[in-house]
């Protein structure tokens, strides 16, 4: 099996694929793609604040998206810090930061794509003060989303908004007011693009439906959320990928752990988005269950966005990132999956 996906890599080189999607409109609905892409680069090491770019964290440069591009990539889900981006507080954007963004949206814009603007908090404003507390009130999160849209909103290079990437903790607490206020910041702005909205707990796909019936009463005046969920295939699902596989594998457990999501999606006529996901490339067995999952996603109409790309991340064995010009493993998996027809309504 290992020289079988060695081989499949080999043959599967990133500029060979073709440009699925190119001139198609970036919606989640008829024709949009299957398949989206973290990538990971300006909201790197979040944890050290305000951090010194080309250390702590990078911008992709100037020809990052041409190989995504030329894969069939359309929707890019871009991860940003808030610390970074807005250093105080309801206040002015950090000027060169803000202008690094203009520079990515304006390439995206290039490559016929559109990015999801992440902000890859958890909840939090600063390392420890949950959003929704006296430290940082809801309030300030609206501003925040408000400036974003201001911004942004316009812009032929942006897909979305997330709102906050992966609540958890004492966040879950005040999670569908800062919902709401997101979804009213970004309004305030613009009134056309999709909002994605996480869910309690690091917004597993499993324990979706049971923490956040209650953001079935968000209100959109557009009426374009997308409710999205995060898994991945490892014990408690988080994506550390700690132990390799022992015993029996069960190739449906990407399937099994996306059910709870998506049935409640269709039982409530929601839309949906798996924005996170990602395997290891050491076993194959771990490429069986991405591909069963994608197929069930598939027939479901959710999109995945695979976590993850970006040009720190080396020879992290999840990471999807060609190294030395040459595609991962997981790669032949998920591309597959770009040139599938789409039917949803």
């Amino acid at each position: 099996m290992k020289s079988l996906v060695q081989g499949m890599m080999a043959v599967a080189a990133l500029a060979l694929l073709p440009l699925a999607y190119a001139g198609q409109p970036l919606t989640d609905g008829k024709g949009a793609p299957l398949v989206h892409l973290n990538v990971a680069a300006a909201g790197w090491n979040g944890s050290t604040l305000p951090g010194v770019e080309g250390r702590d964290y990078a911008f992709p440069d100037a020809t990052y998206l041409d190989k995504w591009q030329k894969a069939g990539i359309r929707v890019i889900r871009f991860g940003i810090v808030w610390e970074r981006l807005q250093p105080t507080l309801n206040g002015d954007f950090a000027p060169v930061y803000a202008q690094r963004l203009d520079t990515f949206f304006a390439q995206a814009a290039a490559h016929n794509m559109g990015v999801i603007f992440d902000v890859h908090n958890f909840g939090r404003w600063n390392g420890n003060s949950v959003i929704g507390t006296s430290a940082a009130p809801t309030s300030a999160f609206q501003d925040l989303s408000r400036r974003v849209a201001q911004r942004w909103g316009n812009n032929p290079g942006l897909h979305g908004y997330d709102l906050m990437n992966e609540p958890y903790g004492d966040a879950d607490t005040y999670w569908k007011a800062n919902a709401q206020a997101g979804i009213n910041g970004v309004r305030a702005f613009d009134k056309v693009h999709p909002i994605y909205v996480e869910g309690r707990a690091f917004s597993n796909t499993t324990s979706y439906p049971t923490l956040n019936a209650d953001l079935l009463t968000l209100t959109d005046p557009s009426n374009n959320l997308v409710y999205s969920g995060h898994m991945y295939l490892d014990p408690g699902s988080s994506g550390q990928y700690n132990k390799p596989i022992t015993g029996t594998f069960d190739p449906m457990i990407g399937v099994n752990r996306a059910k709870p999501f998506v049935e409640w999606l269709a039982l409530n006529h929601k839309r949906g988005q798996i924005g996170e996901f990602g395997v290891p490339d050491d076993d194959p067995r771990w490429l069986t269950g991405m591909d069963n999952l994608l197929a069930y996603l598939h027939d479901h109409c959710v999109p995945l966005a695979y976590w993850a790309a970006g040009p720190l991340w080396g020879k992290d064995r999840v990471a999807i990132e060609p190294i030395n010009g040459v595609a991962r493993p997981q790669w032949p998996v998920l591309s597959k999956w770009l040139v599938k027809t789409n039917t949803c309504p």
